[in-house]
């Protein structure tokens, strides 16, 4: 008799385990990873827009909470942000901590910031 190859019912049952914790791990996960990148995509929305050239501070916190509000989130609020001025343009910059649980006593701690400040590149070698 020849003896056959392959995976057998214990190795299929574990990849279907394995697969199944990954996928839920993910579903947990997933809210603040979006989260986050919409908050950035409001950050660099209200710098970027011009309606902010001669802004204060509290109308830039402003114009983010209007975003906030429209896009729904809740991890940060206008009072969070960090508003600075480098040359002409307006930076605000936000860092936050979000936490997820998992099951059980696990959970799993995120710590998210941002900028609206163009990221520079520097030539290789400086």
């Amino acid at each position: 008799m020849r003896r056959q190859k392959g995976i057998g019912f214990l190795g299929i049952l574990t990849l279907l385990v394995l697969l199944v914790l990954v996928a839920i791990v993910g579903m947990k996960v997933a809210p603040a990873v979006i989260e986050f990148y919409t908050i950035k995509k409001a950050v660099s929305g209200i710098t970027q827009s011009g309606e902010l050239r001669n802004a204060t501070v509290a109308d830039v916190r402003k114009a983010f909470d209007r975003r906030a509000d429209i896009d729904d989130f809740k991890s940060i609020s206008g009072k969070d942000l960090e508003v600075t001025k480098e040359g002409n343009e307006i930076v605000v910059s936000f860092a936050y901590e979000r936490k997820v649980h998992l099951f059980g006593p696990v959970s799993i701690a995120f710590d998210f910031q941002g900028s609206s400040a163009p990221t520079s590149v520097k030539p290789r070698g400086e």
